[in-house]
């Protein structure tokens, strides 16, 4: 990379670890640090992919999570944060091409919204932010959100037509039973398809142990 990427990257990092300085930790900056880096193995295996674009993207994907946070989910982080970075690059003196690139990345990078992926290195971004919330660390990620909202421990009863998000009954296996585990099937590229297919097949067993230790059959 040239002296003016490498301090864009810089200054990205420095821009969103101070955007996102509010949020709680289940979506704060390690949750980009560990998607810059699952970013950067599944662009190792797509040829065509550049690194420049896909770090500066993960670096700024979630710098509008703070103004979803205090909207109370009215304004989409995935639109905000992309418009948002694409003023910030421009600032930085990066062509208008190439912000428009990373702007479109973060745009489509949300798990519900009808913007898709349409280049590989939107497609790569998407894979990393979602392969962060399954597996290990997924199940992490959903036992402190649930923490944050003062969620109850685990209902192996819940009726997720009944449970309210943000309440008493948006546990972690709510979430998983409504978002996670359906997360592997969408994935975009090879190499997240085979994450994925990790970190699901340990998630399931990890929420079916769950369910039984409630239950007192473990």
């Amino acid at each position: 990379m040239n002296q003016l990427e490498q301090e864009i990257i810089s200054a990205a990092a420095t821009f969103a670890k101070d955007r996102m300085s509010r949020l709680h930790s289940s979506h704060g900056w390690d949750h980009v640090e560990r998607v810059v880096a699952l970013a950067a193995k599944i662009a190792a295996t797509e040829k065509k992919a550049d690194p420049f674009i896909i770090q500066v993207a993960a670096l700024l994907h979630d710098i509008a999570r703070i103004d979803e946070v205090d909207s109370t989910g009215i304004q989409c982080h995935a639109e905000r944060g992309s418009s948002i970075a694409y003023e910030f690059l421009l600032q930085c003196g990066l062509e208008e091409k190439r912000a428009h690139h990373i702007r479109n990345c973060i745009l489509s990078h949300r798990y519900r919204n009808e913007h898709v992926p349409d280049t590989i290195e939107a497609k790569v971004l998407y894979d990393a932010d979602k392969l962060d919330s399954i597996g290990a660390v997924g199940i992490g990620r959903a036992f402190l959100f649930s923490g944050e909202v003062g969620a109850r421990l685990h209902n192996p009863d819940i009726d997720v037509s009944l449970a309210e998000a943000y309440g008493k009954e948006d546990t972690a296996y709510r979430e998983y039973i409504v978002k996670l585990r359906h997360v592997s099937d969408k994935m975009l590229t090879d190499e997240g398809k085979r994450i994925a297919h990790e970190r699901h097949r340990f998630m399931v067993d990890f929420f079916n142990r769950l369910q039984d230790e409630v239950k007192g059959l473990s």
